[in-house]
């Protein structure tokens, strides 16, 4: 007998969307909170959160507070008479006074297998540390960062080729199917949660601008899964000629395949290969797929080294000004 439930949904970008649009077709959705509108792109028109637009086309009133700390707004939270919160990257932490609003407590979908990747940014985490496999946890909302108990989990692989923008589309769909799965045990009283163990907790801070720098005497194979893990954001980039080179695409190749003379093992050194320009690393060669330089448009490696001569025998990673 499945159970239907009074939910007020928490959430702000497209990772969230799939579970609320489940949440609407087998829940009452009574309200949805979201981030404000942001200014987004070059010329900053104000856009409504992916969450906001999937809510409104519904008939769900939304709300945007700046500030989850002001009583008012407790009051008309609880004025809702949800069963149970529902989080899926809000985007903020929720303090005590809203979690202690719903009877059946907050909810989250995180997107790691908790204890590992608690934070911000788990999937970037996950993929940058050469993570075979990660995968979606539902937990109770505690007063720590991600490490309430667990009501249930399901694993998911990580593919060679993934992205943090692939794996988050898959991500989010299974969280929403084990969210739907869940939901209805949690409120019939059917799990015990678990606690996470504490000895196995590792953390995914929130990413920034400049972790998309790359450092060229780290090992290739570290940069292809940062070049893998940074995109869509921050994306990585080194200095060509001080001008900023994005690298939207590598590969990782053996320094045979260069067969590099002794004097060319210099990190960000670019050599000709026969796949393509590529660069020394502290270990290996990275294989420059596609790159874009500041202000122009994205071209394959092969094509930006035909079109500027002095790129294969440059150094990369030199900063603006050198």
């Amino acid at each position: 007998m499945s159970v239907r439930a009074r939910v007020l949904f928490m959430g702000t970008p497209a990772f969230a969307v799939p579970s609320l649009r489940a949440l609407l077709q087998r829940h009452d959705v009574v309200a949805v909170v979201t981030q404000p509108d942001r200014p987004v792109g070059r010329g900053g028109k104000l856009t409504p959160p992916p969450v906001k637009v999937v809510a409104e086309e519904a008939g769900v009133p939304v709300l945007q507070p700046k500030s989850l700390r002001r009583p008012e707004l407790h009051a008309q939270l609880a004025s809702y008479g949800a069963d149970v919160f529902v989080v899926v990257a809000y985007g903020r932490i929720l303090p005590p006074e809203v979690l202690a609003i719903p009877p059946k407590g907050c909810l989250n979908v995180h997107a790691s297998l908790l204890p590992r990747w608690r934070g911000a940014a788990p999937i970037a985490a996950a993929i940058a540390a050469g993570d075979q496999e990660t995968g979606v946890t539902i937990m109770l909302i505690g007063q720590g960062l991600d490490d309430g108990p667990i009501l249930a989990m399901r694993a998911e692989p990580i593919r060679p080729d993934d992205t943090t923008a692939t794996l988050s589309e898959r991500l989010a769909h299974l969280g929403a199917e084990l969210l739907i799965e869940t939901l209805p045990r949690w409120l019939a009283g059917e799990i015990t949660p678990q606690p996470q163990d504490e000895r196995r907790a590792t953390y995914a801070p929130m990413l920034r601008k400049e972790d998309g720098l790359l450092d060229f005497r780290l090992p290739a194979v570290v940069l292809e899964r940062r070049c893998r893990a940074f995109t869509p954001w921050p994306g990585t980039y080194t200095y060509y000629k001080g001008h900023l080179l994005k690298v939207l695409r590598c590969r990782v190749l053996d320094e045979a395949a260069a067969k590099l003379d002794p004097r060319e093992r210099r990190p960000g050194l670019v050599v000709q290969t026969a796949e393509g320009p590529a660069v020394v690393t502290g270990e290996g060669l990275l294989l420059l797929e596609q790159v874009q330089l500041e202000g122009k448009r994205p071209v394959s490696g092969a094509d930006f080294a035909r079109g500027y001569r002095d790129f294969v025998g440059s150094v990369l990673g030199e900063s603006a000004g050198t």
